[in-house]
This record gives structure tokens, sequence and C-alpha cells, in this order.
């Protein structure tokens, strides 16, 4: 099966500091992949990298086959990327199902006139999306009045609206609870199956990386240390050596 996301020898270096040197990696449709790595180990400069925020200065990006290296952020999102935020991306003083909405008027081209058209447009559409992600009885709420958990799960939404091919979540469970952040996880994996959605995710939680990656690159300085099935990195000297001798490999933040 081809890959969605394939990341060729990327490197990237900001003021003569190597941020990240020769990256190489794979997703494959209906795949979650881990980035992880200590701090800085160059893990946001790649998954920058891949989603177009940031152009490699040699090596190349590819989607789907189709190389693109270096285009702008919202033609990437147009091929079929959707990204979530280590910080929520919703509008507080709209509805659950009004921030959906937007997301689906953008997916069509009319994000010129999103807020006038948002209340009237595909509603239908944005609560079904909300119950995939088990937010239907919220889609009438204020969005300022979600629980932070729920508004993970109203940005994830948002995100397939876009009917990605791709998936990019940067700290998707930053400042949630331990049990929201399984229950998001889970979720996102199972939508992951079902939609053959390729899952490229960063996460600092090692119990969350654990029990839902299919597998996993590690970055330490800027360079890819391992890759490979949970068991196996977990399992491997140069890991464990980054890790502190292997603390954070066996739960933790």
């Amino acid at each position: 099966m081809s890959p969605v996301l394939s990341v060729e020898g990327i490197s990237k270096s900001f003021g003569g500091v190597h941020a990240v040197r020769d990256v190489s990696f794979a997703v494959a449709p209906g795949e979650m992949l881990a980035m992880i790595g200590p701090n800085g180990a160059g893990k946001s400069t790649t998954f920058n990298m891949a989603g177009g925020q940031l152009c490699p200065d040699r090596g190349r990006v590819l989607l789907g086959g189709r190389d693109v290296t270096g285009i702008a952020p919202r033609a990437v999102w147009r091929l079929g990327v959707g990204r979530t935020f280590q910080i929520t991306a919703t509008f507080a003083s709209m509805t659950v199902a009004e921030n959906v909405q937007m997301a689906l008027l953008s997916h069509a081209g009319r994000a010129y006139d999103a807020f006038g058209a948002a209340r009237g447009f595909a509603r239908d559409r944005a609560v079904a999306l909300l119950g995939q992600v088990g937010l239907a009885e919220q889609a009438a709420r204020s969005c300022g009045e979600l629980a932070y958990g729920d508004l993970k799960r109203l940005e994830l939404a948002m995100a397939l609206a876009n009917e990605p091919r791709l998936l990019l979540m940067d700290e998707p469970t930053a400042g949630m609870a331990p049990r929201e952040r399984i229950a998001l996880m889970a979720l996102t994996a199972a939508i992951a199956r079902e939609r053959s959605l390729a899952v490229l995710f960063t996460e600092h939680d090692m119990d969350v990386v654990f029990a839902h990656a299919d597998r996993l690159v590690v970055l330490d300085r800027g360079a890819l240390i391992a890759e490979g099935r949970p068991a196996e990195v977990r399992a491997d000297p140069k890991v464990r050596a980054v890790y502190l001798g292997g603390g954070a490999m066996s739960g933790g933040h």
C-alpha cells in the first residue's frame, strides 16, 4: 500500500544550528505514527516541514506521491491534510455546530462569507461529524461553555470536515486529564482505521504513545535514531539512553 505521506531526507538549519538532519519516514493509510523525542529533538521543526509551515533546506515531502515541498499550508490543506494544534483553535462565540459548519464552508471554498453563512450551511453534516466524536448532543451549546476535553474533540471534528487523507496532530492531548487523553486518542485511532486516514502526531505522554501508535519515529538532536513498532522502540538501547535509562518509556509523561 502506497504511503500517504513520505518525508525524504529533510534537513533544516536556523542561524547555523542544525535543527533537523536528513530525516526520512512514511505514514500509510489507516496508520497512527507517533513522533517522539526529548525537548530540542527537532520534532516541531520536522512536523512543521511535513505540514508546509516550514520549507526544508534539503530533502522533500510527498503527499500521495506528489511533491509538496515548500508549498503554502493552505495549499497543503486543500490537498487533503487536516491539522489540530496544541492550543485549540475554535470560535468561542459560536455554537459547537457552527464551528464545524465554518470548517465545512472553508472546505467548500466559501470561507469569504463564512461568518454570515455558517448558521445555515450543511448543519446535518456538521451534526454527523459531531456524532463521530461524541458531541452531537452539544451541537447547540456555545463553544465557550465546553470543557477542555470536549474542545479537543470539537477540534478533531473540524479537522475531519476537510475530509483529509492525512491528519497532523501537534501535542493533541496537551492540558487534558489522563483519562481524557486515552479516550481522545482511542477515538482518533478508531476513526483512522474506519477512514483509512493516515495520522502523524507528536506527544509527550508515553502512555498515550504506546497505547495507540502503530509505529514510532524517535528523534534526538535533529536526527532520527529509531523507528519501528512500540515494542521494538521501547527495547531500543539508543532510545532508552535518550529517555534517561528508560524510565520515561515505561509510562509517565
